[in-house]
């Protein structure tokens, strides 16, 4: 079945939502039987992060891997911030950043199975304004200035597009084109708004290219969880408990930290490594109506290992169904690739060897580094600017998820991790 036929049987599944237990939570280096981990090659992951903290780079990290359903590492390193000096747990609450749209990308789908949304609806069709939405043409005069030419789109932004980040909505914190330093310039951010006015917000602004023409990382996650709220009659939090945050027990997952006892719980890069680009609306601390589908949320050890354990069991948890069969391919199959007539350019963040599903990557092939990097063919991810990170990597049965607060040393720790991980592995 080609993603196309994949797209339009998504009608066909069907959904089952139930309580699920939690994955086992208490720290352990007991390699389970039946896994497939050499303990000393393991042992590499903690000299790693040790030294990290010792030499003041992170306050600290938790990580876990899971192999056939039984942690096969789970550590923490450091501690939750260096004021307080409070030891890392399973109950530490880390903002994930772009994780966020795993999240939120899992509850769409759950909304298209049920036909509440279609992945060809225009976006105009749950949001208005976006039926006048323009796409910013650079010019250059003969004199080197460059001045934005505003054009309508050859085809209307869908759902689809939202999904896969071909729409054309990007941010206004990284690049230097017009269209990326109107956004930066429209106070997208400024005072306190909902998701519905933040939309309106985007839609006033040009689109950076054609829709369906180039993977391009932005807002289109935070216009999705609008569609999904027009479309459900509901608020984003309101889904997402509904659809996956209640089902699978997620109890610390949400976008505000309101207690002065949890918020005793938040995790905090070292002073000198706080950059997060865009503050305010990813402070968990601060109370404001903005959900941020696309950055907003917060989550735990404890929590986030049932949401990968459900990627990894194909949209199940413990038998109990979040996504169906349909539904969870469709998310996990390449959808920008040959073929697709979506390009790729410097900002694919995806990275080398993977294409794009509807809200995670997906490993295509092994990529043209030499060697190339470690993993499977089919392997999932995402991460967040805040270096938390997860990969589902269903041939081996195995996941793990990095939890940490660090921007500036993310990819590198990110690298590494994986690098440790896969080479420890025993086939």
């Amino acid at each position: 079945m080609n993603s196309s036929e994949m797209l339009r049987a998504l009608a066909c599944g069907t959904l089952l939502l139930a309580a699920a237990p939690s994955v086992r939570a208490e720290s352990t280096f007991d390699i389970p039987p039946g896994a497939h981990f050499n303990p000393d090659k393991l042992a590499k992951v903690g000299a790693f992060f040790r030294n990290e903290v010792d030499t003041g780079k992170i306050a600290g990290a938790i990580v876990l891997i899971q192999q056939h359903g039984k942690p096969v590492y789970h550590e923490s390193f450091g501690v939750q911030d260096v004021v307080s000096k409070a030891p890392i747990t399973d109950k530490t609450i880390f903002r994930l950043f772009s994780m966020t749209k795993a999240i939120s990308s899992v509850v769409a789908m759950t909304l298209v199975e049920n036909g509440k949304i279609k992945l060809d609806d225009p976006v105009s069709k749950y949001i208005p304004s976006f039926a006048d939405v323009k796409v910013g043409v650079e010019k250059i005069a003969a004199d080197g200035t460059k001045s934005l030419e505003l054009v309508p789109p050859r085809r209307p932004p869908t759902v689809l597009d939202l999904m896969r980040h071909t729409s054309g909505i990007t941010y206004g914190f990284y690049g230097d084109s017009l269209v990326r330093k109107a956004y930066a310039a429209s106070n997208l951010y400024g005072g306190d708004f909902d998701l519905a006015e933040f939309a309106e917000r985007i839609a006033k602004l040009p689109l950076q290219d054609q829709p369906g023409t180039l993977w391009e990382y932005g807002h289109s996650t935070d216009v999705l969880a609008r569609v999904m709220e027009v479309a459900s009659g509901k608020s984003l939090l309101a889904i997402e408990q509904e659809k996956l945050l209640g089902p699978l027990g997620m109890n610390d997952t949400g976008f505000l930290v309101t207690d002065p006892e949890k918020q005793k719980l938040l995790a905090q890069p070292v002073p000198n490594d706080s950059d997060f680009r865009i503050g305010r609306e990813n402070n968990p601390a601060v109370v404001k109506k903005f959900q941020s589908a696309s950055g907003g949320m917060v989550s735990t050890m404890a929590d986030f290992s049932r949401f990968a354990q459900m990627l990894l069991d194909g949209g199940k948890f413990e038998g109990k169904t979040i996504l169906g069969p349909k539904a969870f391919e469709a998310m996990t199959t390449d959808h920008v690739g040959p073929g697709s007539g979506i390009g790729r350019d410097f900002f694919y963040f995806p990275g080398d060897g993977f294409g794009f599903g509807l809200g995670l990557a997906v490993r295509t092939d092994a990529g043209n580094a030499r060697p190339p990097p470690p993993g499977s063919l089919g392997e999932l991810k995402w991460d967040g600017a805040s270096g938390c990170y997860f990969l589902i990597d269903r041939r081996q049965d195995m996941f793990f998820v990095l939890l940490e607060q660090t921007p500036t040393e993310r990819q590198r720790v990110q690298r590494t991790v994986k690098q440790l991980i896969y080479e420890a592995m025993e086939n």
